[in-house]
């Protein structure tokens, strides 16, 4: 049945979704229209395709025993040297994502997986460019902010074309899977391809 990339993260919601990727591509960051704008709770990790429907529903058990939090975004900080990468900071929300994550990768579950860092919950502006370029998106960036309340995590695939595209979003408190709508900016539309 072969193998899927998945990816769990939330979703930054517009207009600021749309507005960062468009600052991450005009950095120079060619990947930056096959990944939406958001915050991730499981990096990239490769799982048979069968398990699909195991994850979705330990997905919707996990939403439904969370409540909506505060998420604020808020100047910008850089994982360089270790990483070439700059993002915009979580002012706020990093307890309730970490406990989230933490949630989803569960030994008992069937996500759990070891982080190759310690997990520090963000939003990438810059990936893999030229200094030039991760210099310009830490200076430009330093005093932005945006703030919503989180309601809902998602869950990605990465297609062959390497862009990632969400499969559903798991409303908190219910877990009710909702099937993706169209994506942010440039990004190729959302298509769902339910398991289940």
């Amino acid at each position: 049945m072969g193998t899927v990339t998945l990816g769990v993260s939330i979703a930054v919601p517009e207009p600021y979704g749309s507005l960062l990727q468009e600052r991450r591509a005009g950095f120079g960051d060619q990947a930056a229209h096959g990944i939406p704008t958001h915050v991730t709770l499981v990096p990239p990790t490769e799982v048979s395709r069968e398990r699909l429907p195991e994850i979705e529903a330990h997905l919707a058990r996990v939403a439904a025993g969370c409540r909506p939090f505060p998420v604020r975004l808020k100047g910008t900080g850089t994982f360089r040297p270790l990483s070439p990468v700059v993002y915009v900071m979580l002012a706020e929300g990093v307890t309730p994502c970490d406990r989230l994550q933490q949630r989803i990768r569960d030994a008992a579950g069937p996500l759990v997986r070891e982080l190759q860092f310690p997990y520090h919950p963000h939003v990438t502006v810059a990936h893999g460019i030229s200094e030039e370029g991760m210099d310009r998106a830490y200076e430009e960036l330093a005093d932005y902010e945006a703030a919503w309340t989180c309601r809902s995590f998602a869950l990605y695939e990465q297609g062959a074309d390497q862009v990632w595209r969400k499969l559903y979003d798991y409303e908190f408190g219910s877990g009710r899977p909702t099937p993706a709508v169209p994506a942010q900016g440039g990004s190729p539309v959302d298509t769902p391809t339910p398991s289940t």
